[in-house]
C-alpha cells in the first residue's frame, strides 16, 4: 500500500509510480537511505583529505512542494544541477521525489534517518582521519540552520563535521559559519540582481556557472576567481571570491542568464 500522498504530484509522475510494480513498492516504504557518497565531484574532495556525504532531494516543485524558494525568480529550474548524469535517469528522480515525500510527511522519522548517518559518516572519518563534510542540500535549498541546528554544532565540536551548501537565498543568517558554510548561487536574471548585489554586499563565496572553461575570466563583477570544479569541498575557499564552475547537463544550453558565457 502506497504510504505517500501523491496528489501534489503531475498526472505523468504519478502514472510512472501507479503503473510500475517496481515503483509502487518503492512508494509503499520509506527510503533504505538518505545520502550519496559516490557523486564524482565530492569523490574529488578525496585528494584534499575531505570524505563528503550529500543528500539530493527533488528539487523545485517536482515532489508537489516547493523546495528551492527563489528557483522562480533566478530562473534556475531548467538548467538545475537535478537533470545531470545520473540524475536524469527516471529511476534517480523518482527516488529523490520519495525522500523528498519522505522528509515533508514524515518529519520524525526522517530525521532520526538522517542524524543516523551523519554519525555514521562521522564516525567513518573520524576512524580514517578524513575531515567530515555534510551537504544536505545536494538539489535543493532548504534553511537546516533552522531545522537542526543543536545537531549540527554538535556534529561539528564532537567529530569536526564540516556542513555546506550552496543558496540562492542571500539573507540566511547563520550563527557560526565555521558550522555551516554557504556559497551563494549567481544567475544573472534581472530579477535576482539585487539579490546578487547583497551577496557581494555581505562578502559571501558566489558560485558562477560559466557555459565552457575558457569563458572563464580572472575577474567577475570585480571579485577575484577561483576555479571551483576540482573538488566540491567550498568552505577550504576564503568568502569573497567567485568561485567558477561549467556547465554541466542541460545548463549547457541555458539561455535564462544562469550560466554565463
Amino acid at each position: 500500500m502506497i504510504i505517500y500522498d501523491l496528489s501534489k504530484l503531475s498526472q505523468e509522475v504519478r502514472d510512472q509510480i501507479l503503473t510500475s510494480d517496481k515503483y509502487t513498492k518503492w512508494f509503499s516504504e520509506f527510503p533504505s537511505k538518505l545520502f550519496n557518497k559516490d557523486n564524482p565531484k565530492t569523490i574529488k574532495g578525496e585528494k584534499l583529505n575531505v570524505s563528503t556525504i550529500v543528500e539530493y532531494f527533488a528539487p523545485e516543485k517536482l515532489s508537489g512542494v516547493n523546495m528551492c524558494s527563489m528557483a522562480g525568480i533566478a530562473e534556475c529550474a531548467k538548467p538545475c544541477l537535478n537533470m545531470a548524469g545520473r540524475g536524469a535517469m527516471t529511476s534517480v528522480q523518482l527516488s529523490r521525489i520519495r525522500k523528498t515525500m519522505f522528509f515533508n510527511q514524515y518529519r520524525d522519522q526522517f530525521l532520526e534517518m538522517f542524524k543516523k548517518e551523519v554519525i555514521t559518516h562521522a564516525k567513518y572519518c573520524q576512524k580514517n582521519n578524513f575531515i567530515c563534510a555534510v551537504r544536505p542540500n545536494g538539489t535543493s535549498d532548504v534553511r537546516w540552520e533552522l531545522l537542526i541546528w543543536d545537531f549540527m554544532v554538535e556534529m561539528h565540536n564532537k567529530y569536526g563535521v564540516r556542513w555546506y551548501d550552496y543558496t540562492k537565498i542571500a539573507n540566511r543568517i547563520i550563527p557560526d559559519t565555521k558550522v555551516y558554510d554557504l556559497t551563494f548561487s549567481y544567475s544573472g536574471v534581472q530579477l535576482y540582481q539585487k539579490f546578487v548585489d547583497t551577496a557581494k554586499a555581505l562578502g559571501m563565496r558566489i558560485a558562477v556557472v560559466f557555459r565552457h572553461v575558457e569563458d572563464i575570466p580572472t575577474k567577475f563583477m570585480g571579485m577575484e576567481v577561483v576555479g571551483g570544479d576540482d573538488s566540491d569541498a567550498r568552505f577550504l575557499e576564503p568568502q569573497g571570491v567567485i568561485c567558477a564552475l561549467y556547465a554541466k547537463g542541460k545548463a549547457v544550453h541555458d539561455d535564462s542568464g544562469f550560466v554565463v558565457g
